[in-house]
């Protein structure tokens, strides 16, 4: 087989980042653009690209994150996680190659007091969640073969997320409060990335391989605050210092954009068509915890 290449958006966030990191399949090439090749607000000519790249299939991990900034750049965010991906999913179909596109949690209005499936109504309560809504819109309708991945409360080693930030300020505080009435699946980037791994393979070898919605997060639930105590666990065995962590409701701490008190996804479909499995959050965040906390100990003695 020709040697043939998949092209990755948002490269530079926490899942496109851990997908840059694996063993890409035998004949497979990641081309992933950073934002000056390849900007999702302002998309170059795509077919141009496929063809001269030999473009086998697109990872759209790419996406206006900012979720309280698009409350106020809603045109935006419309911009790069509405419009952009419909764009790249068209030229997928032409192309006659697979998509497969990353969404929210937030297309939901969080109410329920279960997981969510995937079939379940969707209402987003703010802009990026209407925005990430219209992307999937858009995919769906493209004609290409596809499967839109929801998932939610992403963390990693990488970029900003909520462990990086409760490191980061039990080391500068001695207590925290933290919101202890919103629930969902913490999930690890790196998990994430290798379920679209497998994923994207079987799309592209099997044009029966199962398509539309799926819902990816780790096994288990939290609360935000449940969250913070493990993170400061965790990170005490590095000797880290460990503050006390309040439990707050979310109404003590306004946001511009609402956050879904539910952000519990339904991941059986994923398991019983992709074999797919979560692995428990606990596992998944503990070795982000500790890689974070042993890289700065490294850093440390460095100093």
């Amino acid at each position: 087989m020709a040697e043939r290449c998949w092209l990755l958006t948002g490269g530079s966030g926490q899942v496109g980042h851990a997908f840059s990191g694996l063993a890409m399949p035998q004949g497979v090439t990641l081309i992933a653009p950073d934002r000056a090749a390849l900007d999702l607000a302002d998309l170059p000519d795509l077919d141009a690209l496929i063809g001269e790249r030999n473009i086998a299939a697109i990872i759209n991990c790419g996406a206006y994150t900012a979720v309280d900034r698009a409350e106020s750049e809603e045109a935006l965010a419309l911009a790069i996680n509405g419009e952009a991906p419909g764009r790249l999913a068209a030229a997928a179909a032409r192309a006659d190659i697979p998509v497969v596109h990353v969404s929210t949690d937030y297309v939901f209005d969080g109410r329920l007091d279960r997981p969510y499936h995937e079939d379940d109504p969707v209402a987003p309560q703010n802009a990026y969640g209407r925005t990430k809504l219209a992307g999937e819109q858009a995919v769906a309708a493209s004609g290409a073969r596809h499967v839109i991945l929801r998932t939610a409360w992403v963390v990693s080693d990488h970029g900003s997320n909520f462990v990086k930030t409760m490191l980061r300020l039990g080391e500068e505080r001695d207590s925290l409060a933290v919101v202890s009435d919103q629930h969902g699946s913490p999930s690890a980037a790196a998990d994430i990335a290798a379920a679209i791994a497998t994923i994207t393979v079987r799309l592209e070898t099997d044009r029966d391989a199962p398509q539309g919605v799926f819902h990816f997060t780790n096994s288990g639930e939290a609360t935000w605050h449940q969250l913070a105590d493990f993170v400061f666990d965790r990170a005490s065995r590095h000797g880290r210092r460990r503050p006390v962590v309040a439990a707050i409701p979310t109404s003590e701490y306004p946001t511009p954009a609402s956050r879904p008190a539910n952000s519990r996804l339904d991941c059986s479909r994923i398991a019983g068509e992709y074999g797919i499995k979560p692995r428990p959050w606990q596992d998944a965040v503990g070795e982000i915890v500790d890689a974070l906390c042993t890289v700065n100990q490294q850093e440390g003695l460095r100093a």
